[in-house]
Parts: structure tokens; C-alpha cells; sequence
């Protein structure tokens, strides 16, 4: 069975001495630009493979550089921390000599820890996704390649922006491939939605991300995943949101909280 495009376009190749190779490519593109999930998916490869876990369970990206798609790259890695439940590390992705992103991340085994449940956010009511507008649809003011790679679903409600609407961004995604979700994939998820933002102001400019922390709850379940993401902090120019993942069992699978900067067009 041939790999995915998810699993191919975002493989690693060790060097050795906690160094990989990576070709970038520029089919997760948003304008000139790769999609920082997309692009920090890399770094988390190589991160497992030197953890000894199998799960991501809190990945928090600070994103330096803008990063162009379509050309070989490294990533460094350095253990901090080996443990029995989880293990701490630490990566960087250089393109052309320069380093465009870091990640410190954490990764263990999602199954190990069974006791505390009970205590969940049920996902909020929204039209099904093939009740929904596909994102390639609306009106973006810059191309999006990463459309043939993700398949992102909003209400219809969300191509008309207002001042008067709280500003969220909601919706399904999936891989367009019909691969099944993962553990990993899931901060790319968490990456892939219009800025909220956009459903009060309108597609209005640019809103790089600084800093982005997802933390990953349950593996999840094969099908649509649902998301939901609010600002509900913006001062100077700079935007928090606050997300939420939940798989097609209706589960909390991610949260996520990130810092974008307010460019104007």
C-alpha cells in the first residue's frame, strides 16, 4: 500500500545524531507560504522517533520565520528529558541555513492513563459537513493549495462577515485522501481554519501565527473532525484564540490556545 500524501509529505529521514532530512512540499501551502501545522509536523516525526512514546500530548510551536514549501530542510532535535511515562524534547526546522521554527514538546501514550475521566465539553450543534461550504469556496484573498490536501467544511453562515458576530470560526476537517486521523495529525487540525477573526472583520490582512500549543486528549476516531475556535483576547495587533477538537464520537480529541499578530493587507 503506497503512503498517504499526509504520511509522504511529511516524512523524515534520520542523519543520525538526533538530525533529520526533510523534503517540504508545496501542496500544504496558504499563498507563498507553508501552513505552520504542516510545517511543524516534520519536527514532531522526528521528536516520536526520539522519544521512545508513540503520542504527542502537548506540542508548542513558536514560529520564527515565514516558510516556503517546495525545498529540502533539517530538523534538530534534542532530548531534554527520557521518562517511563513521558519523555520532553525539544526540535527546530532550518530552511536554507536559516531556522524558520521550534517546537517543545511533550509525547507519551495517550492509553496509559485511564483514571480522572468524566469530565468533558460537548461539541457544539452545527450543520453536517456535507451541509457545509467547502473553505476553497470562500473568499480568501490568497490562493490556497493546501485545499487538495485538507478538506475544510464551514457553515454558510460563515462567508458573510459582521462586527455584530462573536468571532469564531468552526467547521469539519479531514484529510482530502480519506486518510484516518491521528494523534498527529491533529495540530495540523488545529492550524487549518480561517483566523476567527475573520468572521467579525472580514478577510481584513494577514494573521501569522507567533506561538501555537496544542494539547492532544484521546487518539481519535476515524471520520470528520469537528472545531471550534473563538478570539477572545485582542490587544495591539495581537489575537489570542482559544480551540477545541472533537472527533466523530462527539469526544474531545485537542484544545489549543494561540498568539497571531493582526497585519493589515
Amino acid at each position: 500500500m503506497s503512503a498517504s500524501a499526509f504520511d509522504a509529505e511529511t516524512a523524515v529521514v534520520t542523519r543520525g545524531d538526533g538530525q533529520y532530512d526533510v523534503r517540504l512540499s508545496t501542496a500544504w501551502d496558504i499563498g507563498d507560504n507553508a501552513n505552520g501545522g504542516y510545517a511543524m509536523l516534520p519536527v514532531l516525526r522526528a521528536l516520536r522517533q526520539e522519544s521512545g512514546h508513540s503520542d504527542p500530548l502537548s506540542i508548542t510551536t513558536h514560529f520564527l520565520r515565514p516558510i516556503q514549501g517546495g525545498g529540502d530542510a533539517r530538523v534538530d532535535t534534542s532530548l531534554v528529558r527520557r521518562g517511563r511515562s513521558v519523555s520532553v524534547l525539544t526540535g527546530a526546522l532550518t530552511v536554507a541555513e536559516t531556522q524558520r521554527l521550534t517546537v517543545s514538546a511533550v509525547f507519551g501514550d495517550i492509553d496509559d492513563h485511564k483514571l480522572g475521566t468524566g469530565i468533558d465539553i460537548p461539541a457544539p450543534t452545527i450543520p453536517p459537513p456535507e451541509q457545509c461550504l467547502n473553505r476553497a469556496e470562500l473568499v480568501q484573498g490568497v490562493a490556497l493549495p493546501i485545499a487538495s490536501r485538507i478538506d475544510v467544511r464551514v457553515p454558510a453562515d460563515s462567508a458573510v462577515a459582521s462586527e455584530s458576530k462573536p468571532a469564531i470560526s468552526e467547521g469539519w476537517v479531514r484529510l482530502s485522501d480519506g486518510t484516518p486521523p491521528t494523534a498527529l495529525s491533529l495540530p495540523l487540525f488545529a492550524d487549518a481554519f480561517p483566523p476567527s477573526l475573520f468572521a467579525k472583520l472580514g478577510s481584513i490582512g494577514w494573521v501569522p501565527t507567533i506561538e501555537l500549543t496544542v494539547h492532544v486528549r484521546r487518539r481519535p476516531a476515524d471520520g470528520w473532525i469537528q472545531a471550534r475556535f473563538e478570539c477572545d483576547d485582542l490587544i495591539g495587533g495581537r489575537m489570542i484564540e482559544s480551540g477545541t477538537l472533537w472527533d466523530s464520537a462527539g469526544r474531545v480529541v485537542a484544545r489549543s490556545r494561540q498568539l497571531g499578530l493582526l497585519l493589515e493587507a
